[in-house]
């Protein structure tokens, strides 16, 4: 499945390295985002280099699914696609 980073997973004061969230093509509901937990998910840097994550939760109710990765990924990441498996 395609998807997309949409931005890191953010508070008032802090912003959380390895979790960003993700838009996921084709789900729209948060209980369809749920259905994700667990699968991995894999982006490939411009460079060749993979970072592997796991999705861990829906964040909202409009389908976003929060992911954490093993490594931060670079703020370069936020708008580019990611692979669901």
């Amino acid at each position: 499945m395609k998807a997309k980073v949409v931005q890191f997973r953010m508070g008032r004061h802090v912003i959380h390295p390895r979790h960003f969230l993700i838009e996921v093509e084709g789900v729209s509901k948060r209980d369809q985002a749920e259905k994700l937990v667990g699968k991995e998910v894999s982006w490939k840097s411009p460079a060749g280099k993979i970072i592997v994550g796991k999705i861990s939760g829906a964040h909202g109710n409009n389908g976003i699914a929060r992911a954490i990765f093993e490594i931060g990924l670079p703020g370069q990441a936020v708008g580019t696609s990611v692979e669901v498996k």
